[in-house]
């Protein structure tokens, strides 16, 4: 029996070791980024810009490849099923891995299917309205709807999507009803804001303040704890009358499940590399993203965050009964 079990260990250790070589070795090839959006959209933009820095760390080229369909879990049921060595993982969002997990029926589990590698940037949005609502403010705007309830529109990029699930949030805490209006993305949201067709809408900085500065659409607050730095005219949701509707959308990486510690720290520093260049960060700021600080950029920070949105967001994605359609 000694015997056994002697050659059982060495065999056990003759296994390991290929695996540990590969792992002490990545990356050999090219690796390749899932992105689950659109080809050109904001995501792709940023995977693009982060992999070409990625390849400076790590010798070899970090390759974009879009997976779409069903708000991303395409993509991620991909990242998911992929061979857990380092050479494919996936850019999501907190859409992919928060909210995918109480509207969707998944073939993954959003928590505990993939491996954390970090967070990138994130991004506060603001609340708009079309030119011609009386309101000036945002106590103005709480006040109108609450003598309206249900007559204001608001725009939606989707079921599910960050201004839908948003604007759930904003009915919540400013005692409001207001009614959703789904687009098939937020461009043709946005146009109709402009246009008069909707009332309110919750989109990203990068798209709403050139309008805002133009005089086409009205701008009632950041959703955010502080200013934003490219509009310090805006004033945040607490400051402005509805505290505590912060609301942010946020990038990271994910790896499949069973990844090798060994690589994920490989990843991990290369991100951390990436992040610190003065020229990401520009092309960031040009996007309307603010970079997480470098202690965030780390998996047990994006494993914390995740598990804090679950337990915000859920509750209050069920309770309105929002299903993918």
């Amino acid at each position: 029996m000694r015997n056994v079990a002697i050659v059982a260990v060495l065999t056990a250790s003759l296994c390991a070791a290929p695996a540990f070589a590969q792992s002490q070795n990545f990356p050999t090839r090219p690796i390749t980024m899932i992105v689950p959006f659109a080809a050109g959209g904001p995501l792709d933009t940023m995977g693009r810009v982060l992999g070409e820095r990625m390849r400076v760390s790590l010798g070899q080229p970090v390759l974009n490849e879009i997976v779409t369909g069903a708000g991303g879990s395409i993509g991620f049921a991909r990242v998911a099923r992929a061979a857990p060595d380092g050479y494919t993982f996936g850019l999501g969002m907190w859409s992919t891995h928060v909210v995918n997990g109480a509207i969707y029926t998944l073939p993954y589990d959003v928590l505990n299917d993939f491996e954390p590698i970090a967070l990138l940037v994130q991004n506060a949005d603001l609340i708009v309205g079309k030119s011609a609502l009386p309101a000036n403010d945002l106590k103005g705007l709480l006040a109108w709807l609450r003598a309206n309830p249900g007559k204001a529109s608001w725009g939606t990029q989707g079921v599910g999507g960050p201004s839908h699930v948003g604007g759930v949030l904003f009915e919540k805490l400013a005692d409001a009803r207001v009614q959703f209006v789904p687009y098939r993305g937020l461009a043709p949201a946005i146009q109709d804001l402009v246009g008069g067709q909707i009332d309110l809408l919750l989109p990203p900085p990068d798209i709403a303040l050139p309008l805002v500065r133009a005089g086409q659409i009205k701008a009632y607050a950041v959703t955010a704890k502080n200013r934003l730095a490219a509009a310090p005219d805006i004033p945040t949701v607490d400051e402005a009358g509805l505290p505590g509707f912060h609301f942010s959308v946020w990038t990271a990486f994910w790896a499949p499940k069973g990844t090798p510690k060994p690589v994920i720290a490989k990843l991990v520093a290369a991100v951390q590399d990436a992040l610190a260049d003065p020229v990401v960060r520009k092309k960031f700021e040009e996007l309307g993203q603010e970079v997480f600080p470098r202690e965030q950029q780390t998996p047990e920070a994006l494993a914390s965050l995740q598990k804090a949105e679950i337990k915000k967001w859920w509750p209050i994605i069920k309770a309105a009964g929002i299903k993918a359609q």
